[in-house]
């Protein structure tokens, strides 16, 4: 019995010793990781490093708004100092009923460089979603970066999902190569997908934060300075040749495929619609950055043939001209000038499909990859085959068919792959003709503006297409365009042209330069001018109802109604009051829109701060609705048009009057009951 108890002892002893030394194995192995954990939360809370969440609460309007944060892309660049931000386009924290949310997800073009602001072709689009549906709310939040790739597009498409989108517009690729954590990019992370994709979990990171700063006050060999006179697209390459099916060129395929399958496999399964649009870059107007230098022992004879190629073009002599460079090419079928020089060659013998077929090549085997390869295009149209909820916005055939002999130039595209203004808005009609097409848009409820009235009316300024001119320019003087000496100086004589210079070089604000411009058009009592001023500001600034206030009174002295009806009722939507629904009734009434004036009339009688007495003009507009209605089954019936006439009249509508007297008086010039109206008209 004893040995029992003394073995039972000596056992439970033993027990506790390994129990206890399990403990302090399980300590050891944690004890690091607590100090890290430590570490990590007193970084934290003297707020060392950066917040790299997406979004944050929008400054001084934090309970309301949220805001791109402008750290957010800190995790994708490894270097600090060329790190880009984005807009600074709010959005409500909580979303109203109604409202339609869409985010844009891309880099440099997806964000209108070199215009941004209004330039950009989501602010195209919202312009015309403003005036197509007034009354409706839509949110569009751009969240593109300069210098990013699809590692941005598979990290933002994830951590948007909370936010609610109901569509999402995507224009991305041209950046696989040498945006930040490209194939061929000095900003890359060498390894696997999951290595890098560890390494973007690890940088939210205050710890990995503090080590990174270390490490670049200390300084690493190689690594690229900013501010060393080279711009950051020389600043990101790293390979400045990639070969066509080379490894790195397969591995750019390869990431974009992977990273955009991540974000569209997310979004698919969210049941969020996603509109990608194809890519477009020059073609016609730009001669291949790097040809890949031929092997003379492989390929005899390339170099003799291409050179005398090149000297019988210059001579002018188009014939042998082309009979050389097909000789070259017969020897060695992927180098970028020599498919150049035979597109040229094909459009002046006119036939137009070899040339675009050269045009192609030329593109495709252009060694430095500033211009996506067209398999980056297969892979978009392979993607939206593979998820439902993925649809093909088709941008590049848009820009074909504006474009001579479809081949894209720079009729359309500004040096090699960023559109002009006009290929901005055609961008915006093709992704707002998707939509359309796919059910997100409702119907319009007002006439629907066409392209043609979009870009008649589009607030966007010379100093606008001034100062994107003046940043390509300066782009082309460095590499790789290397066209023109830095030195050269650009001739400013107009305050226009002088605005426009300062926006360009950051010398002042696009905002400041607005509103001088706004100071300008006011003195001199332009006030459609000024009133496209306030509404450029207005799309800048989409949740301050002040602009659109502002420019629905200017364009009201311009005597341009409709516009002055669309800034009221879209200032309106953020901020309702007595004031504003009675000058829609008002203006409504004016254009002969009864139908459009009743609900804005119904506010204003429920909200009736100054007692007006709006109960008999609510009658002469229900009575005018149903004349109208009346007139559909008897249009030429004048005694219907007199009657309308008069209660626009009583209702104190003289606009409205007057404009039905005039189609009663054109019809039969002596109807009494008119030209009794027409006199007392002419009286008030």
């Amino acid at each position: 019995m004893n040995k029992t108890r003394f073995h039972d002892y000596g056992t439970q002893a033993v027990l506790l010793r390994k129990k206890r030394i399990l403990v302090i194995k399980i300590i050891s192995i944690l004890f690091p990781f607590l100090i890290l954990g430590a570490a990590e939360g007193l970084l934290r809370v003297f707020h060392y490093g950066h917040n790299l969440s997406l979004f944050i609460p929008a400054p001084g309007k934090e309970d309301t708004y949220y805001v791109l944060n402008p750290s957010a892309s800190l995790k994708y660049f490894s270097n600090e100092q060329i790190a880009t931000t984005g807009n600074r386009e709010l959005f409500k924290k909580v979303k109203d009923s109604g409202a339609i949310r869409i985010f844009v997800l891309g880099e440099s073009t997806t964000i209108g460089y070199p215009y941004f602001h209004n330039g950009s072709f989501h602010r195209w689009l919202q312009y015309r979603l403003w005036h197509n549906y007034p009354n409706r709310r839509f949110e569009i939040i751009n969240i593109s970066l300069t210098g990013v790739n699809s590692y941005t597009i598979a990290g933002f498409a994830k951590d948007i999902l909370p936010y609610q989108p109901d569509a999402v517009l995507i224009y991305t690729g041209h950046n696989e190569y040498y945006g930040c954590l490209g194939a061929g990019s000095t900003d890359k992370i060498a390894g696997s997908p999951w290595v890098i994709d560890l390494v973007l979990k690890l940088r939210e990171l205050r710890l990995t934060q503090l080590m990174g700063n270390l490490i670049r006050k200390i300084g690493v060999p190689g690594t690229p300075a900013a501010g060393d006179g080279k711009t950051r697209m020389e600043l990101m390459v790293a390979n400045q040749q990639i070969p066509i099916n080379s490894e790195i060129y397969k591995r750019g395929i390869r990431q974009f495929n992977d990273n955009m399958s991540k974000a569209l496999s997310l979004l698919d399964k969210a049941g969020v619609p996603v509109f990608i649009g194809n890519l477009v870059s020059s073609e016609y107007d730009l001669f291949p950055f790097i040809s890949v230098p031929v092997d003379p022992v492989k390929y005899p004879g390339f170099e003799k043939q291409y050179q005398e190629g090149q000297a019988a073009l210059w001579k002018g002599d188009s014939t042998a001209a082309q009979q050389h460079f097909l000789a070259a090419n017969g020897i060695f079928g992927e180098h970028a000038g020599c498919n150049y020089y035979l597109g040229l060659l094909s459009l002046q013998a006119r036939d137009s499909v070899a040339g675009k077929s050269y045009f192609d090549n030329a593109r495709d085997f252009d060694v430095l990859r500033f211009r996506a390869p067209s398999r980056i295009n297969d892979v978009i149209a392979q993607l939206c085959t593979r998820y439902k909820n993925s649809h093909l916005v088709d941008i590049k055939s848009v820009f074909e068919v504006h474009s001579l002999a479809h081949i894209i130039g720079n009729s359309l595209v500004l040096e090699h792959v960023h559109p002009n203004l006009k290929g901005y808005s055609l961008m915006s009609d093709a992704f707002y003709q998707a939509l359309k097409q796919e059910g997100i848009l409702p119907p319009a409820t007002e006439e629907a503006m066409s392209y043609n009235s979009m870009t008649a009316g589009m607030p966007l300024t010379g100093v606008d297409s001034l100062a994107g001119a003046y940043k390509i320019a300066n782009l082309k003087r460095a590499w790789p365009f290397n066209q023109g000496n830095k030195s050269d100086t650009t001739i400013i004589s107009s305050r226009e042209e002088q605005l426009a210079y300062a926006v360009a070089f950051r010398h002042t604000s696009w905002a400041e330069a607005m509103k001088e411009l706004y100071t300008a058009y006011t003195r001199a009592q332009d006030w459609e001018a000024a009133g496209k001023i306030m509404e450029a500001l207005a799309l800048e600034n989409q949740t301050e109802p002040s602009y659109l206030d502002e420019a629905g009174n200017l364009f009201g002295q311009a005597n341009n109604i409709p516009e002055a009806l669309v800034c009221f009722k879209r200032s309106f939507l953020l901020a309702p009051d007595f004031e504003k629904a009675r000058m829609i009734f008002v203006l409504a009434l004016q254009l002969d829109r009864p139908e459009d004036a009743l609900p804005y009339l119904d506010y204003a009688i429920a909200n009736n701060q100054r007692q007006m007495n709006l109960q008999p003009v609510r009658n002469y507009l229900l009575e005018v609705m149903a004349l109208k209605q009346a007139m559909q089954k008897e249009p030429g019936n004048l005694h219907l048009l007199n009657k309308i006439a008069d209660a626009y009249y009583k209702m104190g509508n003289t606009v409205g009057a007057q404009h039905y007297v005039e189609k009663i008086l054109q019809v039969e010039p002596r109807n009494i009951e008119a030209l009794t109206l027409s006199n007392q008209l002419k009286k008030t």
